[in-house]
């Protein structure tokens, strides 16, 4: 499992509370943007999974 994010979903005018909730700093946030994932250190945990209220981000 990995993380795709619905960039229609995210209101991106707030800092992500699912970015500090990745033990792996898989999710990525530049400014106020939609995150980005790095795949390459994303493990697949799915402990970002509760964290989006808008349900940004969807388990691939």
């Amino acid at each position: 499992m990995s993380v795709q994010v619905i960039h229609s979903s995210c209101p991106q005018n707030h800092p992500c509370p699912s970015v500090r909730v990745c033990p792996f700093g898989a999710l990525v946030q530049s400014g106020y943007q939609a995150l980005s994932v790095n795949l390459e250190k994303c493990t697949g945990c799915g402990k970002w999974f509760r964290f989006c209220p808008m349900g940004a981000l969807q388990a691939m």
